[in-house]
Order: C-alpha cells, then sequence, then structure tokens
C-alpha cells in the first residue's frame, strides 16, 4: 500500500514505513521558537536542558516576529532573555528586523520542499505551501526539539481535496482558500492532513500557496499540504526527484472535489473564518479601517498587487489603510521598486516587518465599535483588538479601502 505525502515525509525522517495512527519519532530540520513562547522555551532549557541544551546550532534558532520592535516592556523583557540565551550558546536570532518567521524559513531555503520544521507558531503549518511538514507546538515540546532534534507525532489521516475549475479574474489564493472555508468548516477536516491538487494548484504561485496553506489551522486540518508544483520547485532551485510526493497508489480517508470554477471574490463575516459570504451581501458595510499584511497575504506579490490597485487612487476620508511587508527582503523589494510610496501616495501607512495587527501586538488593533477589512488569516472577538474583522483578499482590501465600503475589486474605476 502506498503512502501519503506526509506519510512518506515522516518515513524520510525517521518514521520508517508509518501509517495513520501511528506514533512516530521524528527528526526536525528547523527547530524554532517566536519572541511570542520563546522565553519560555528558554526557560525550560535552562532548567532541564543541562550544559548543552541544544544538538545542533546549525538547525536551531529564534525568529522575532509577533511584537517588533518590543512596544511592551514584558516582550522587550522576553526578547531580551532570548537573545541572552542565544548569544551564550551560539544560536541564530532572526531579530525584531528580519520578519515573519516561517516567511524567513522559506526564505532562507531551510523551510524547502520535504522538510521538517516546528516552532511555536500556531501557524508553522504554512510550510505545506511548499509540500513541506510544519508544526506549532507548546514550549515544553520546543524545547525537547532544541536538546534532542526531535519530536513524536501520531500521524494523521490523510484526505485528498480536488479544486476543479479555474476561479473568475480578480479572484485570488484568499478567496479560495475562504471557499475551501466555507466548504469544510472547521471540522470536517479537523485532525486531517490535507492534501491539495487540481489545475489551480498545479499552476499556483508560490504567494498563492503560502495563502491557502497559512489558512490550514482555521480549518481543523493539521496541515494544508501542497504537492511541489514547477514554479515552487524553480524558486528553490530543485527537481522533482529531490522533493517528497505522494506514492500513485496512495490511500487516503476520504477524497474531496471542490469546485472552484468561476468562483468570485468571497469574504469572512464577524466573528469566525468560516462564517463566509459573497460581497454583494455585504455592500453596506461601512469599514472604518483595512489592514493588509500578515503571514496570510504578506508577501511581495501580495504588496505589489496592493500597491498597482492603489497607485493614482486615494483612500477614502475616514479609513485608514495599514500595511505591513511579512519580511525585510519583501520590505526592501518594495522599497528599491517605488511600491511603497504608491501606498503612501494613496494615504496608507506602511509599518516594519512582521506579524503587524495579527498578532494583537502592533499596527491593526481595532477600538470598540471599529470595521476593519483584513487580509489575515483570523477574525476572532478580540483577536485584532475589540472592533468588527472581516477577512478578505487584497483586491478586496484595497476597493474597501478606496470606496470606504466592502466593495469588490471589479468596483474600482479605472485611473486616467
Amino acid at each position: 500500500m502506498g503512502r501519503t505525502l506526509l506519510e512518506n515525509i515522516f518515513a524520510s525522517h525517521g518514521g520508517n514505513d508509518c501509517s495513520a495512527g501511528d506514533v512516530v519519532w521524528i527528526d526536525i530540520d528547523n527547530r524554532t521558537a517566536r519572541d511570542f513562547a520563546g522565553a519560555s522555551v528558554v526557560a525550560d532549557l535552562e532548567k532541564y536542558g543541562g550544559e548543552s541544551p541544544v544538538s545542533d546550532v546549525e538547525k536551531t534558532f529564534f525568529t522575532f516576529d509577533c511584537n517588533v520592535p518590543a512596544n511592551t516592556i514584558p516582550y522587550a523583557d522576553n526578547q531580551h532573555r532570548i537573545r541572552q540565551f542565544a548569544r551564550k550558546h551560539g544560536l541564530k536570532v532572526y531579530d525584531v528586523d528580519a520578519g515573519i518567521g516561517s516567511h524567513v524559513v522559506i526564505e532562507e531555503g531551510m523551510g524547502r520542499p520535504g522538510t521538517t520544521t516546528v516552532g511555536t507558531d500556531s501557524h508553522l503549518n504554512i510550510m505545506g505551501c511548499v509540500g513541506a511538514f510544519g508544526q506549532g507546538m507548546g514550549d515544553v515540546d520546543i524545547a525537547y526539539s532544541f536538546k534532542t532534534g526531535k519530536v513524536w507525532f501520531q500521524v494523521p489521516s490523510s484526505v485528498k481535496v480536488t479544486l476543479d475549475g479555474t476561479p473568475a479574474p480578480g479572484t485570488e489564493a484568499k478567496d479560495v482558500a475562504l471557499a475551501m472555508l466555507r466548504r469544510f468548516s472547521s471540522h470536517e477536516l479537523l485532525g486531517k492532513s490535507v492534501e491539495i491538487y487540481g489545475k489551480w494548484a498545479d499552476s499556483a504561485t508560490l504567494s498563492d500557496c503560502i495563502t491557502l496553506s497559512s489558512l490550514a489551522t482555521e480549518m481543523g486540518a493539521i496541515i494544508a499540504l501542497i504537492p511541489p508544483n514547477e514554479t515552487v520547485l524553480k524558486y528553490f532551485d530543485m527537481t522533482r526527484q529531490e522533493a517528497v510526493y505522494a506514492d500513485d497508489d496512495a490511500t487516503y480517508e476520504e477524497e474531496y472535489v471542490l469546485d472552484i470554477d468561476g468562483l468570485e471574490p468571497l469574504v469572512a463575516v464577524p466573528h469566525s473564518p468560516t462564517n463566509v459570504h459573497c460581497i454583494s451581501d455585504l455592500e453596506d458595510v461601512k469599514v472604518d479601517g483595512v489592514f493588509i499584511g500578515s503571514c496570510t497575504n504578506g508577501t511581495y506579490d501580495d504588496l505589489r498587487l496592493a500597491a498597482e490597485l492603489i497607485r493614482g487612487r486615494k483612500v477614502a476620508p475616514g479609513v485608514m489603510l495599514k500595511v505591513v511587508p511579512a519580511t525585510r527582503r519583501t520590505w526592501s523589494r518594495l522599497l528599491e521598486e517605488g511600491l511603497l510610496k504608491d501606498i503612501f501616495n494613496a494615504g496608507g501607512s506602511v509599518s516594519n516587518a512582521g506579524c503587524g495587527g495579527c498578532a494583537s501586538g502592533q499596527i491593526g488593533m481595532t477600538g470598540t465599535g471599529e470595521v476593519q477589512v483584513s487580509t489575515s488569516n483570523r477574525n476572532f472577538a478580540g483577536k485584532q483588538g475589540r472592533g468588527k474583522t472581516y477577512l478578505a483578499g487584497i483586491g478586496t482590501a484595497v476597493a474597501s479601502a478606496v470606496l470606504g465600503r466592502i466593495a469588490s475589486i471589479s468596483e474600482l474605476e479605472e485611473v486616467e
């Protein structure tokens, strides 16, 4: 019997001939902790790790992205404690200027197809975007991975989702993800490893894949794995033979087909990412702010699209547009190409690389009664402040910022 994609990744990392339900010990290629919970990892290692608390300094590092630079004393204390520990043991710190940790892992080439990554980020399963395994875990488990280079997992069941058809023009990866959330909610894929196939997945850009896989957590899935297509392989300068795929005769617990042919842009309404509606149902909703960024929609491709759409336009009076690039590398490229100027000239505010408002730590918080359109992955009550957050793609976010209400990209007038 053939193995699924996740089972093959596990098998190549010490899991041998594993299948759903087995408990296996997995070798971890990238052992990380971020500024959130990273200090707890340090405390565990200082208490129980002995004189040599890290097994491999080349595979172990910290990422600061939740609150950067720290704007609270507790975060400043945590980050400083982590820096001191890292200096003592020769560990790399991707500090407050680096950006979102999961994106940095991909940019630096560490999170290549077929690799394994764990950390204290609940969205580290975003690594499924390149056909790799990633998982957010508690501080004790991450401390153990620092010390030993291994973590145990119970192999989840795998399901296969085939995306059938081609979305309508103006529809983005975020809308495809929202279509999946609308179809499966947060329970049907609960605890599953989801493999995504179809014409859309075969032609998706790396940014598209990042967006879709970043919402696996909201679907209740362990991970959403997209088998590396030619675009992703080219990014890592890899061949198909070097990546990991499911066997042709792999067996899945369930196989689904989701029709996305002609799919129009969607919006998730407060207070759940699964509360998905058509934009036409929400055109009377006035907005006070728009947040563009996060691990879901903070890539260069995402923000280039935002800049191109808003070029020559103005943010509506009384609306705040807040933009946060995912990484320093993205920020630098946008700066060099003049794209940040387009956002600035339109009336937008651009902050330093990081999670931004999505992490409840920096730019993007909402006040009581405030309505915000956000390109992030969660709109739970209190997640991005005390207001109401609607989740959408880049086109919808820009159109909403310009028109002052929830609006579709198709509603933007041509710039003369």
